[in-house]
């Protein structure tokens, strides 16, 4: 229906999973450029801000791939 469904090797996967996934690993990806940056002690309790950067990088990766 509205879902997109991906094919991955035989088995089906909902596409807000592989989302999911590529936000998670966009988010650990940017915590050494915080840290290059000097920028992790400004951005406050990392609790907060990580689960936000997953959501962010999850749902910008849905609206560039799967945006109609």
């Amino acid at each position: 229906a509205c879902d997109p469904i991906l094919d991955i090797d035989g088995a089906f996967f909902p596409a807000w999973m592989l989302c999911l996934i590529v936000g998670i690993i966009l988010a650990f990806a940017a915590h050494p450029v915080f840290v290059r940056l000097e920028i992790d002690e400004h951005l406050g309790p990392p609790v907060l801000i990580y689960p936000c950067l997953v959501l962010l990088f999850t749902l910008g990766t849905w609206l560039i791939f799967f945006h109609t």
